[in-house]
């Protein structure tokens, strides 16, 4: 009889030590290379976070008199000027909105982040959702316009700030996503006649930049509407965005689509459902789970993008906080400004990051 000896394994010994150290000993500091180049970045960095926290919090100038910034001159090249901030945040944030009536726009921002918060719980995931939004952007429009309940009317001309990039944003890509899921299927369908519609549209609008579709909206459009009819210009940026995020998300969840399965698609067949109901229960629930990343991506630049509608004239909030600082007295401190408008937008993107990644971890299991 043959003996069996036994393979000889490799035992690999449980690592002793902090986890932190041995992560920067083998991503750091694991040759003589990789400890040069990490120094020499140490330093750079180091050198460059002393030097904005002298700027920007040391010698800084936080408050001034009302109108005053001859503290912020005095101390200009050394410290930062924050108190243009003070001075200046509510044009940047609400544009000319009558001022005894700003208490209405921050009120319609948290009806924003309250509504967008609902959206993120799973256990909101109902058709009850639908009525809040109906109500929430129905409440929203009643504060920004008045009117109504005793509460003065505001044009839409004395909006501005972070209330008009929110209604875009928000609008665009909530009317963008069904738009963008419908072409999608129209471009993998049978019919020549849907795919051909489908497939020009979305070479149409995405071979042209978002600053044409704009301008058209702005210009061309009322051109061939009848005489006497005009649509509000808002709507006709909003319509220019809805166009062009819907033709971005429908390439996006196209991709998503191919990555089904074919098996997929046969057992819904074989289970009877109807089109409509297999994409809607089998089909469509696995490609967005598939595309999360991009759809993200696509979300948060299209919430940046709305900046672009200010060559139309709209008061968006990077508008706003370019026209705040036209003040000759403000106008050498606009660092400080599009930093305090740069912080707003990371917020809002941010918060869209860290939502996508928890939201795949969920759908994945990872």
């Amino acid at each position: 009889m043959t003996a069996i000896t036994d393979v000889p394994r490799t035992v690999r010994r449980p690592q002793s030590g902090n986890r932190v150290l041995r992560w920067v000993r083998a991503n750091l500091f694991s040759s003589i290379p990789n400890v040069i180049i990490t120094l020499v970045l140490f330093a750079v960095l180091a050198k460059g976070v002393i030097s904005f926290v002298q700027w920007g919090i040391a010698n800084a100038v936080w408050l001034t008199p009302p109108n005053d910034s001859s503290a912020c001159r005095a101390a200009r090249g050394v410290g930062a000027c924050w108190a243009v901030i003070p001075e200046k945040y509510r044009f940047i944030l609400f544009g000319t909105y009558p001022f005894d009536e700003q208490w209405r726009p921050p009120l319609a921002v948290l009806l924003f982040i309250a509504l967008f918060y609902v959206s993120t719980r799973r256990a909101w995931w109902r058709r009850e959702l639908v009525y809040v939004w109906i109500a929430a952007l129905a409440l929203i429009s009643v504060l920004m316009w008045g009117g109504v309940f005793g509460l003065s009317f505001v044009s839409r001309d004395r909006w501005g700030g972070l209330p008009v990039t929110l209604i875009l944003a928000t609008f665009g890509l909530a009317f963008g996503f069904p738009l963008g899921i419908l072409v999608a299927l129209g471009r993998r369908s049978k019919l020549p006649a849907i795919r051909s519609l489908c497939v020009l549209y979305v070479e149409l609008i995405r071979g042209v930049p978002l600053v044409s579709l704009l301008f058209m909206a702005s210009v061309m459009f009322p051109l061939f509407m009848p005489g006497g009819f005009n649509i509000d210009k808002l709507l006709r940026a909003q319509i220019a965005i809805i166009l062009f995020a819907g033709a971005y998300l429908a390439e996006v969840i196209r991709g998503g689509l191919q990555a089904v399965p074919r098996g997929q698609y046969e057992a819904a067949d074989a289970l009877g459902l109807s089109y409509w109901r297999k994409q809607h229960l089998i089909i469509l629930p696995q490609a967005i789970r598939h595309v999360i990343p991009p759809l993200v991506n696509t979300f948060i630049a299209f919430f940046k993008d709305t900046s672009l509608v200010l060559i139309i004239g709209i008061f968006d909030l990077l508008t706003t906080a370019k026209t705040a600082i036209i003040d000759p007295a403000w106008q050498q401190f606009s660092v400080e400004v599009y930093i305090f408008i740069a912080a707003i937008y990371f917020a809002f993107c941010f918060a869209m990051s860290r939502y996508s990644r928890s939201l795949e971890a969920q759908t994945t299991g990872r």
